[in-house]
């Protein structure tokens, strides 16, 4: 995540990004296996780096098949790929309000929040996420990286507003260290999970 809070502050989490593009258990309960070849051209397309490509066969599909979970949520995922984040946030929260259901939207939604620092927004969509599914590991793990992130920004602020106070450096750096890479010290970019939504 870009950090765009205090200059005394700034770090990059893992925010786990959820994707269409691998198989395990998805949507193939929800979808005919005649589709089945839309999704692997479309994923096909955009791991290929043909994200355009992609998101027009995308288009193409769904202006025949406006109420297809899984093909608008790829969208989502191209749009964020191709750094639309506006574009990406109005095809989750759609999908969020089509499909009230589904939690993967939610927590696609609280990655493209946490990119330009609204973590409220954030931690409210991965806490609505949570209640449609409990066990849902990737949105609890972001969950917590949201919630380090406030703490961090509560640190900083307090590290203005009492630059002497000893017990927050330390709990600074324990944040930075948690998220910095080993090797070079810079800190890592937003890995990206291989699961699709389920309808439910």
């Amino acid at each position: 995540m870009n950090a765009a809070s205090p200059a005394v502050f700034s770090m990059r989490f893992p925010f786990r990004f959820l994707r269409a593009l691998a198989g395990g258990a998805c949507m193939a309960l929800a979808i005919g296996i005649a589709h089945a070849d839309d999704y692997a051209d479309v994923n096909q397309l955009l791991r290929s780096g043909k994200a355009d490509q992609a998101l027009a066969k995308a288009d193409t599909y769904i202006a025949g098949k406006p109420r297809d979970p899984q093909m608008r949520f790829l969208r989502g995922v191209i749009l964020t790929e191709q750094g639309k984040r506006a574009d990406a946030v109005t095809a989750f929260t759609s999908l969020t309000q089509d499909f009230p259901e589904l939690p993967e939207p939610y927590n696609n939604l609280a990655a493209l929040y946490a990119q330009q620092s609204e973590f409220d927004k954030a931690r409210a969509a991965l806490e609505t996420a949570l209640k449609l599914n409990p066990r849902y590991t990737t949105a609890q793990e972001n969950l917590g990286d949201i919630y380090a992130r406030l703490a961090a920004q509560a640190y900083a602020r307090t590290e203005q507003l009492e630059p002497g106070r000893a017990t927050v450096p330390p709990k600074l750096a324990l944040i930075r260290q948690i998220f910095a890479t080993p090797a070079s010290g810079a800190l890592p970019a937003a890995p990206v999970d291989n699961r699709k939504p389920v309808r439910q």
